[in-house]
């Protein structure tokens, strides 16, 4: 049995995955490892990915580290988030008009996040990742980016001997060995954060090009994943309140945002459903046998209860004054989806903690789907 754990993207919506992951690991026993045998990353979902290989032989411990470090954050970790730091990065933007449309010094970008830079080496010891991998804690651990120059969706993976790359179309998986540069690059939200090189290559954000989330964990031979989502279940119907007047700057970003981390995973989900029932016909009724590479993956998804948009439209108030204001000035403060863009940028104590409440709500209320998906050998009774 392969279990494997997918974390999307998200920005500051990645806490809630903390809590999901706070909820598993209570459910397990004290001193329990790694319960996952592949974990993939793309964005937010990167540092928490990587963050937990790094210290795969005790799972509680791990989990308490990322959830340290999303309890105690403050933007200016993140971000540099003053008033002339906003300015910079719009006036950086308009001056490369005037060199091609490249940046001079450094990649363009509306926002420095050096400070991220600094908070993930300080935080995660990547150098432990191939110790955990080596003792047998798990196979793999992969972020996924995408190159601006190839247009690929490239998955770099640290796991153990014998795992092959891959290509398939516009999706690439690479053997490397991770560092922080992987996961500002897969994090990398175009003009917003600055790309970052990878070998011979600039990365943006890991969410652009991946309309198959899940594939990278079946690639590395996981039969049943867990799927951590950060926005609402898909199937609820919105809310649909009366328009009084054209969509702002802010809802229009935040739909561009939400078709980039949210859209490709639900339907890489819908998908991976229909190729299960597809198989389980063919195995039960059909004289054909399904073909080799067309198997079976147990699937497991647990969704926010709530959306995050008023969530996050309580704490605007919690950001730096500048980026409080600029959030004004864009209309993220407002009802109506507006709010949903600020959710993103929020990196604020706060408002991650009550995402992390949610999500350990939200995975408890589906205990005995989390025990069962796992092998009950290795659960602890949950008290």
């Amino acid at each position: 049995m392969k279990p494997a754990l997918v974390l999307s993207g998200g920005g500051a919506r990645g806490a809630y995955q903390v809590g999901v992951l706070k909820a598993v690991a209570d459910l397990h026993a004290k001193n329990a490892h790694n319960p996952f045998s592949i974990i993939s990353g793309t964005s937010a979902g990167a540092v928490n990915a990587v963050a937990l290989a790094a210290s795969a032989n005790n799972f509680r411990l791990a989990v308490k580290k990322v959830e340290k470090i999303w309890s105690s954050l403050h933007v200016g970790q993140v971000y540099r988030a003053g008033a002339w730091d906003l300015i910079k990065g719009p006036g950086r933007l308009l001056a490369s008009l005037f060199n091609r449309g490249i940046g001079r010094r450094r990649p363009l970008s509306l926002l420095n996040n050096d400070p991220l830079r600094d908070l993930l080496n300080q935080s995660i010891a990547f150098k432990n990742i191939q110790k955990r991998i080596d003792s047998g804690y798990l196979d793999a651990v992969g972020v996924s980016a995408t190159g601006y120059s190839s247009g690929e969706n490239v998955t770099f993976f640290q796991g153990r001997a014998g795992i092959l790359k891959w290509r398939d179309g516009r999706s690439v998986g690479v053997p490397a060995i991770l560092n922080v540069s992987h996961i500002l690059g897969s994090s990398a939200i175009p003009a917003v954060l600055p790309a970052e090189k990878i070998s011979r290559e600039y990365f943006g954000d890991g969410a652009l090009r991946q309309l198959a989330p899940i594939s990278p964990v079946i690639r590395l031979g996981a039969d049943r994943v867990l799927v951590v989502g950060v926005s609402g279940n898909a199937k609820r119907v919105p809310q649909r309140e009366q328009v009084m007047h054209s969509p702002s700057m802010a809802q229009m970003i935040g739909h561009i945002f939400a078709s980039a981390f949210i859209d490709s995973l639900e339907h890489d989900i819908e998908t991976l459903v229909k190729v299960n029932s597809l198989v389980a016909y063919a195995d039960n009724e059909s004289p054909h046998r399904p073909p080799a590479d067309m198997r079976n993956i147990d699937l497991l998804v647990i969704y926010p209860s709530m959306e995050f948009d008023e969530i996050a439209r309580k704490h605007v108030k919690d950001l730096p004054l500048a980026m409080r204001i600029a959030m004004k000035i864009i209309g993220a403060t407002e009802r109506g989806g507006g709010s949903s863009l600020a959710s993103y940028f929020l990196f604020e104590k706060a408002f991650c903690k009550e995402l992390i409440d949610l999500g350990y709500r939200d995975a408890m209320a589906q205990k005995e789907n989390i025990l069962e998906f796992f092998n009950p050998e290795l659960i602890a009774p949950y008290r």
